[in-house]
């Protein structure tokens, strides 16, 4: 068949015409198509699983890499390289400790707690290897806390690090009187309830435990428990299935990361983001890991050019502190493409572009706990997530009007809550169902059902609610833009306002406190502040409630700011109002009450003048 030249002129400029129109209409469809593909691939293994009762877990997946590429670095920590059978013979040793003294059978659950080091990895993956579900617990969370812990996830077993031991002084007779046994990452201890693991690894076997110990036959069965802080308080334990940390580890190969890179990991590992993202997605991709025992800002570009590394992961925080370092020659020479994280601020984003080249800055956007997951695979500023047709299709979110005065959801006449429009800021809500599962939280149904908004849009339906309110554009792109309730963000982690409140409701001369967050200009996410009545017969003391504070509360967790009021504003319902004082903020020049600030120099609560004011904002404070 022959066609003329006038035809072939016609198809010619018909393609053109085509996609010109797809650029300037749709000027993602090929990111999207190429992004979703993808999804939907990954998506299809796990529905194999499900059909096949044949799950191939992330241990699984660990051990298939340590036989395909055994002498390959999995990981380097403090500049000594463990290759993939290294750690695999270790985390064998630590099993087959377990399985020789016969404390633990498969189900059980051990609490882990350790700071980064390569030793918390081969724990984990040795504890999941006899079947164990293990739950990392904050290395910051006090011991009230700590106890709770125990209680939400049912360990009988913790195993602690070698530096961390010590912390642990005053609360052992506690653990000894709930039976729970202790594990010290250590040859020997000076405490005789504590048992020692160094030494008994050094003489295992590291002969691998019989997979039948770490075989998995569903998805939702738990393998982790996750602790976030919430408007409860306490930290609540996050039941992290199979499914969930399967689909946490597509993480970096969804965003086009390979075996070939080096990722950078110095965020804690209890947090998702590390464990699960980070050391979850370099065994998908067959990668190596770079772990640093704690972030540093003035070391951070020296190890990404001593490690050739590629994929980095922050939180919005880390990105800031990477800004604010002293200029340097030659901050554009590594070999880092990509940083993978969340809570980037736009002005941060473009000045880290601008210091440190254009990485492709990755925000993605989900809970530890919940169902839905957005991805900035496109790199638009600002955005944490895109969505489009398909994409809602597969995943059921919607935005409804939110009443920040009353602190709830809008609902019309029937009850029923109303959707905002687009480029308004609604209420993030995740739809609940079989493709989209919520596991809740371990040892509470009542915490679950907490996090639940029923009767939504008809009788009858679930959502998750994610308690953040988002905005999404004519483009479809989704940007975060607050929280709601009775939880906020500083330094990178969730501040349970119940929980500061009822520490500071211990201190003899306060009568009754409003823990909330407030912006500070330059800052990411909210620094606490507390406004507090003082007993009528007692007195404000600074130094006694900064001595509280700092015993008894995590840096992140302690307000930074005192308000002190003669009486506290309630809602229509009789609950504390924040709308208002966090509104007003911490500025002395506008506020008639006595304000103070948390100052470490003095080790005390200090009168907030306004010369002081000005140094915070001129960040001239430590905060």
């Amino acid at each position: 068949m022959f066609f003329s030249l006038g035809s072939v002129t016609a198809l010619v400029a018909g393609i053109f015409a085509l996609h010109v129109v797809q650029k300037l209409c749709f000027p993602y469809f090929w990111k999207d198509v190429f992004y979703l593909v993808k999804v939907i691939r990954y998506g299809a293994r796990l529905e194999i699983f499900k059909i096949t009762s044949k799950v191939v877990t992330i241990i699984d997946r660990f051990v298939q890499q340590a036989e395909r590429i055994p002498t390959k670095p999995f990981l380097i920590y403090e500049g000594i390289t463990y290759t993939y059978q290294d750690i695999n013979e270790r985390s064998n040793k630590l099993a087959n400790v377990f399985l020789e003294q016969g404390t633990l059978k498969k189900g059980d659950s051990v609490a882990l707690l350790m700071n980064n080091e390569p030793d918390f990895i081969c724990v984990w993956f040795g504890l999941i290897k006899l079947g164990c579900a293990v739950a990392f617990l904050n290395t910051n969370i006090k011991s009230r806390s700590l106890l709770h812990c125990f209680n939400c996830c049912g360990a009988k077993t913790l195993v602690v690090g070698a530096d961390l031991l010590d912390s642990l002084e005053d609360i052992l007779p506690s653990f000894l009187e709930d039976n729970i046994s202790v594990w010290a990452m250590k040859n020997e201890s000076s405490h005789t309830e504590v048992q020692t693991l160094l030494d008994k690894m050094d003489k295992a076997s590291d002969k691998p435990t019989p997979p039948a110990l770490r075989a998995a036959t569903s998805l939702k069965a738990a393998t982790l428990y996750i602790f976030t802080s919430g408007t409860t308080g306490l930290p609540k334990a996050a039941v992290i299935t199979h499914l969930q940390s399967l689909k946490a580890a597509a993480g970096f190969w969804a965003y086009g990361g390979s075996e070939d890179d080096v990722v950078y990991i110095p965020l804690p590992l209890y947090h998702s983001a590390a464990s699960l993202i980070g050391v979850g997605g370099t065994i998908e991709m067959g990668a190596t890991c770079v772990l640093k025992k704690k972030f540093s800002a003035s070391q951070f570009w020296n190890d990404c050019r001593k490690y050739d590394v590629t994929i980095f992961q922050y939180i919005g925080e880390l990105c800031r502190y990477l800004c604010n370092q002293p200029k340097a020659e030659g901050e554009k020479k590594h070999k880092v493409h990509m940083g993978v994280g969340n809570g980037l601020r736009q002005d941060v984003w473009r000045e880290f572009h601008r210091r440190f080249g254009e990485i492709r800055m990755c925000e993605l956007y989900g809970s530890t706990e919940g169902n839905l997951c957005f991805m900035n695979h496109i790199g638009k500023i600002g955005a944490v997530g895109r969505s489009n047709f398909f994409y809602k299709l597969l995943f059921k979110y919607d935005l409804v009007r939110y009443d920040m005065v009353r602190d709830e959801p809008v609902r019309n006449s029937q009850g029923f809550c109303q959707h905002v429009n687009k480029g308004e800021t609604g209420l993030l809500l995740s739809k609940i169902g079989a493709s989209s599962p919520f596991f809740g939280y371990a040892g509470s149904k009542q915490l679950t059902e907490k996090k639940l908004m029923r009767n939504v849009f008809v009788k009858g339906d679930a959502y998750f609610n994610t308690g953040d309110l988002m905005a999404e554009d004519a483009e479809d792109f989704i940007c975060f833009k607050d929280r709601v309730g009775d939880t906020f963000r500083w330094k990178g982690e969730n501040v349970a306002t119940t929980e500061v409140t009822e520490v500071l409701g211990l201190v003899d001369f306060i009568q009754e406190a409003n823990v909330y967050g407030v912006e500070i200009p330059g800052n990411e996410g909210r620094a606490g502040m507390a406004a507090i009545i003082v007993r009528p017969e007692c007195e404000f003391s600074g130094k006694k409630l900064f001595d509280h504070v700092l015993n008894d509360l995590p840096g992140y967790a302690r307000p930074l700011f005192i308000r002190l009021q003669e009486s506290m504003e309630m809602t229509g319902t009789f609950k504390q109002q924040k709308f208002n004082l966090v509104k007003s903020g911490f500025n002395p020049s506008t506020i008639c009450d006595r304000l103070y600030f948390l100052d470490f120099s003095e080790k005390s609560y200090v009168p907030l003048t306004n010369t002081l004011y000005g140094s915070i904002l001129a960040g001239e404070r430590k905060l």
